[in-house]
C-alpha cells in the first residue's frame, strides 16, 4: 500500500508543477514545495543516463593513473598537487554513487517502485553494495605511514569497474552508430590494456636496472631517455610490438625478462583474436543491415548473369540498386519493424505515413482507427526513368500515392503528356473499390510513366478490402466518393446508382430476415433447453422413487426368508417331541429313503393316513431336501394294494 501511495503522491506532485508553472510562478518556487526527501531516480530518464556518462571518468581515471603514477616515478612526484585533487574529486563522485543509488528506482511486475525504505534495503542486501563500499575505504590514510607518494594505496578505487560496464551497454543502446561505438570500445580496452602493459615494463626494467642489457629500457641518465614523455612513449611503443606480435623486439636475457615476454605472448594471442572477432562481428552486423534495408544485389546480379540477360537490362537493375543505396531508399520498411507490437508499429507508421495518406481525396474525413490500419498497408516502391508503373487495359490491384517525383500521364505512343503528376497526387484508386457501374471496370484508364527516379507508395486491393471489412460504414462513404468521381468523369452508368440501391436495399432485407431467424432459432433452442432440464428432472424423480421400491422390496424378502428359518425350526421340535420307536425299523427306513430319492428328484413325498405317526419325519427329509410333501388317502392306499 505505501508504494501505491508513493506513486500517487509523485502523479499529484508533478500536477502541481504543472499548474503552478501555468499559473506563472517560476520553476524554482514550485521546487521549494517538493519534499526532496522523497526524491527518486528512474532508471530509464534522462538523469540517470548523464550521470552514468559522468561516472565513466573518474573509473577510468583510477584505472590509468594509479598504475601510471605507482610505476613512472617522475610523473608521481611533480604533479602530485594535481593527482591529489582529482583523485579526492573523484572520491566525492564516488560518495555521491552510492546515494544516488539508493534513490535509484527499480521495476516490480513492470512498475517503478518508489517506496524510499523498499529502495534503500534492496540496495543495502545487494552485493554491489558491499562492493561500492569498500571502493570508497579511506585507504588514503596509509599515506601517513607509507608516505604520500604511495598512489598503490587507492588500489580499491578499482572496485567500481561495473559501473563503467553499465555506462558502455547504455551508450551503445542509445547511439545512432552502435558498430563504430564497439569499435571504439575495443580500442579503448586495447589502449588500457597497453597502457599496464608500458608500466609494468618501466618498472621490470628499473627492478632490472636501466641501460643493463637491450632489452629494458635505456639508462635514464641518458638525456635522450630522461624526459618523462620520453620513458613513456618508449615503454607504450614497445607494448605494443609485443601485444600487437610485430616483432622486432629485443632477445630477453634474464629469467624475469623471459616470464614477461611469455605472459605478454598469451596476452597478445588473446587480443589479436578478441580484435578480429570483434571486427568480424561489426562486419557482419553491417552486411546484415545492409540485406534488411534493401534487397540483395549480389543474389540478383547472380542470377542475372546465370540468364545471360542482356547487358541493357542488366544496366537498369544495377541503376535502380544503386539509386537505392546512394539515397537511401528503404523498401522493406515492414519487415524492419515486424518485431516491434503492433501498437508501437503503428505509431511510427502513423507518424510517416499518414500525412501522405491524409492527401488522397477518397480518405479524406474518414475515421482515424481506418487510416491507421491503412497506413500499416502501404508499401514503398521505387521506380526508375522512364519506366512505366501502369499501363492503360491493365488490370487494377493497387492504388498509387506520391512520395517524390514527378510522373507523366502519356499517350499509347508514349511520347505525348496529357498531365504531370507530383507530390502528393494519387492514382489508380478507383479500380480496386469494385464500383458498380464503372464502364472501364477494373482496369486502367492512362498510361503512367516516370519522368525521373519516383518514389510511391502502394496500397493492394486485397488490404483495402479487408480494412474495410471491419469499416462498412466507411466502406459505404469510399464507394459514394468513388461514384461520384466517375460520375464527374462520365465513367459511370445512369443505372448503376439505381441498381446499387435496389442491391443495397436487398441486402438489407436478406440481413434483416436472417436476423428474424436467428432469433427464433434461438427461441427454440432456449424452449428445447428448458424442456432438457425439465425431463432431466424428472428422471431424476424415478430413479430416486425406484431405488427406494428396490430396498422397500430387499427388506421384505429378507422378512419373509426370517420366517421361513422359524417355521423350519418348530417342524424340527415337533419331530423330536415323537415316540423314539415310532419311525424305527426296515419300514421307517424304507420311507425315509423313498422321501430323500423323491424330495432329491423334485417329486411329491406321500404318506399313508395309517403312517401319520411318522408324518414329522417325512416333512423334516422332504424340508432339508428342497421337496414336497402330500397326505395320500387312506382308500387310494387301500385300491393300490389290493390290485
Amino acid at each position: 500500500m505505501s508504494r501505491w501511495a508513493g506513486l500517487l503522491q509523485r502523479v499529484q506532485k508533478e500536477e502541481v508543477v504543472k499548474n503552478e508553472a501555468k499559473s506563472g510562478k517560476s520553476v524554482a518556487e514550485v521546487k521549494k514545495k517538493l519534499n526532496w526527501k522523497e526524491w527518486i531516480v528512474d532508471p530509464s530518464e534522462e538523469f540517470y543516463y548523464t550521470w552514468l556518462q559522468l561516472m565513466v571518468f573518474p573509473v577510468l581515471y583510477n584505472w590509468v593513473m594509479i598504475i601510471c603514477r605507482t610505476c613512472f616515478y617522475d610523473t608521481e612526484k611533480n604533479y602530485l598537487v594535481l593527482w591529489l585533487t582529482i583523485d579526492y574529486i573523484s572520491d566525492l563522485l564516488y560518495v555521491v554513487d552510492i546515494i544516488i543509488r539508493f534513490r535509484t528506482g527499480f521495476l516490480e511486475q513492470g512498475i517503478l517502485v518508489r517506496d524510499p525504505a523498499l529502495l534503500r534495503q534492496r540496495y543495502l542486501w545487494s552485493s554491489q553494495f558491499l562492493w561500492d563500499v569498500v571502493s570508497v575505504l579511506p585507504t588514503d590514510l596509509l599515506y601517513l605511514w607509507l608516505g604520500i607518494h604511495c598512489p598503490l594505496v587507492r588500489v580499491n578505487r578499482f572496485l567500481r569497474a561495473p559501473r563503467l560496464g553499465e555506462a558502455f551497454d547504455r551508450m551503445e543502446t542509445r547511439t545512432s552508430y552502435p558498430n563504430t561505438f564497439r569499435i571504439s570500445k575495443l580500442m579503448l580496452y586495447i589502449f588500457v590494456l597497453i597502457h599496464w602493459n608500458s608500466c609494468l615494463f618501466f618498472a621490470l626494467s628499473g627492478y632490472i636496472g636501466f641501460g643493463s642489457d637491450e632489452w629494458v629500457y635505456p639508462n635514464i641518465s641518458d638525456p635522450n631517455f630522461a624526459s618523462e614523455r620520453r620513458q613513456y612513449f618508449y615503454c607504450f611503443w614497445f607494448s605494443t610490438l609485443i601485444l600487437t606480435t610485430v616483432g622486432d623486439t629485443p632477445t630477453p636475457e634474464k629469467e624475469e625478462e623471459f616470464l614477461f615476454m611469455v605472459a605478454d605472448m598469451l596476452i597478445a594471442v588473446l587480443v589479436f583474436a578478441s580484435v578480429v572477432g570483434n571486427v568480424g562481428s561489426v562486419i557482419n552486423n553491417l552486411r546484415d543491415r545492409d540485406n534488411v534495408f534493401f534487397p540483395n544485389h549480389e543474389l540478383v546480379r547472380s542470377y542475372l548473369r546465370s540468364r545471360w540477360i542482356d547487358r541493357a537490362l542488366r544496366a537498369r537493375v544495377d541503376g535502380w540498386y544503386q539509386h537505392l543505396h546512394i539515397n537511401k531508399k528503404i523498401t522493406r520498411e515492414n519487415e524492419i519493424l515486424q518485431q516491434l507490437p503492433t501498437r508501437l508499429r503503428t505509431t511510427i507508421a502513423v507518424s510517416v505515413h499518414l500525412p501522405t495518406l491524409s492527401k488522397v481525396t477518397i480518405f479524406q474525413n474518414c475515421e482515424t482507427s481506418l487510416l491507421e490500419e491503412l497506413v500499416l498497408k502501404l508499401t514503398p516502391q521505387v521506380y526508375s526513368p522512364g519506366e512505366y508503373v501502369c499501363k492503360k487495359g491493365d488490370v487494377g490491384h493497387e492504388m498509387y500515392i506520391i512520395k517524390e517525383g514527378k510522373l507523366a500521364v502519356v499517350a499509347d505512343d508514349g511520347v505525348t503528356q496529357f498531365a504531370v503528376l507530383g507530390e502528393g497526387n494519387f492514382f489508380g484508386e478507383i479500380s480496386i473499390l469494385n464500383i458498380k457501374g464503372n464502364k472501364s471496370g477494373n482496369r486502367r484508364t492512362a498510361n503512367i510513366r516516370s519522368i525521373g527516379h519516383s518514389d510511391l507508395f502502394s496500397l493492394s486491393k486485397e488490404d483495402l478490402t479487408e480494412v474495410l471489412a471491419e469499416f462498412p460504414a466507411a466502406k459505404r462513404l469510399l464507394e459514394e466518393k468513388g461514384r461520384q468521381i466517375l460520375m464527374k468523369m462520365g465513367m459511370l452508368e445512369e443505372t448503376a446508382g439505381g441498381d446499387g440501391a435496389q442491391e443495397e436495399e436487398k441486402m438489407e432485407r436478406k440481413v434483416e430476415r436472417m436476423e428474424n431467424s436467428l432469433e427464433a432459432l434461438q427461441t427454440k433452442l432456449a424452449r428445447l433447453m428448458a424442456e432438457l432440464e425439465s425431463s432431466t428432472h424428472k428422471m431424476e424423480a424415478r430413479v430416486l422413487l425406484l431405488e427406494k421400491e428396490m430396498e422397500e422390496r430387499e427388506a421384505t424378502a429378507e422378512k419373509r426368508k426370517a420366517t421361513k428359518r422359524q417355521s423350519k425350526g418348530g417342524v424340527k421340535k415337533e419331530a423330536a417331541e415323537l415316540p423314539d420307536g415310532d419311525c424305527h425299523g426296515e419300514a421307517s427306513e424304507q420311507m425315509k429313503d423313498e422321501a430323500s430319492v423323491r424330495a432329491a428328484s423334485g417329486g411329491v413325498v406321500r404318506y399313508h393316513g395309517e403312517d401319520r405317526h411318522c408324518k414329522s419325519m417325512h416333512l423334516e427329509n422332504a424340508a432339508e431336501n428342497g421337496g414336497e410333501t402330500e397326505e395320500e388317502p387312506i382308500e387310494e392306499t387301500k385300491k393300490e394294494k389290493m390290485a
